[in-house]
């Protein structure tokens, strides 16, 4: 299976259809990347639920910032870069204030789990059910299934009849396309829910 991929891997010319907007490269790095990278992470971390969610945050940079991307220079020592500038964020943010983050974590998983009006109003809950809305069939689902109904990767996996990678993969790009209509909104609640997307996944 490696061997088939290197063989049709042409890193530069995926990188620059990456620049170019087109989500299919994006896909190839994140498949082609992703593992050895989470890998590294979680023997740093110890972690997977902070693994999780920093894989997701290095994607989802790598997507927002697509087009300052140098082709010339090695892409993996520039997601590497990015990684561990995310661990050393993760490890100063929980040495300024552990209790505080857990904090924040129950109250983000909350936004999506409760259902009484004082947590999340009929006109929030309006806003991001329009946002899931937008998403494809796929990126839906495995949104739905993992940060509504806090399945884990597997379990959605299992129930989509794909990998858990490709979960991972479609979450990366719901969140994406969450974040950037939330972003359209002036109102400070769909603000917050950015936040809430971000460190949830």
């Amino acid at each position: 299976m490696q061997t088939q991929q290197s063989e049709s891997w042409n890193e530069q010319d995926i990188l620059l259809k990456l620049k170019g907007g087109e989500e299919p490269a994006f896909g190839k790095l994140y498949v082609h990347y992703s593992e050895m990278i989470y890998a590294r992470l979680l023997r740093l971390l110890k972690d997977t639920d902070v693994a999780d969610e920093i894989i997701q945050d290095l994607f989802l940079k790598i997507w927002e910032k697509r087009e300052q991307i140098n082709t010339t220079q090695s892409f993996k020592s520039y997601l590497y870069t990015i990684a561990e500038n995310l661990v050393y964020d993760h490890f100063r943010k929980v040495a300024r204030d552990r209790k505080l983050q857990e904090k924040f974590r129950r109250i983000t998983t909350e936004l999506y789990t409760h259902t009484e009006e004082d947590l999340l109003s009929k006109e929030s809950k309006e806003i991001i059910d329009k946002a899931i809305a937008t998403l494809s069939p796929q990126r839906k689902t495995a949104f739905i299934l993992c940060k509504v109904e806090g399945r884990s990767y597997d379990e959605a996996a299992e129930i989509m009849g794909v990998s858990a990678s490709t979960v991972s993969n479609h979450l990366v790009k719901a969140n994406v396309s969450i974040r950037e209509y939330l972003n359209k909104s002036k109102d400070l609640l769909p603000v917050l829910l950015v936040v809430a997307l971000t460190g949830c996944i």
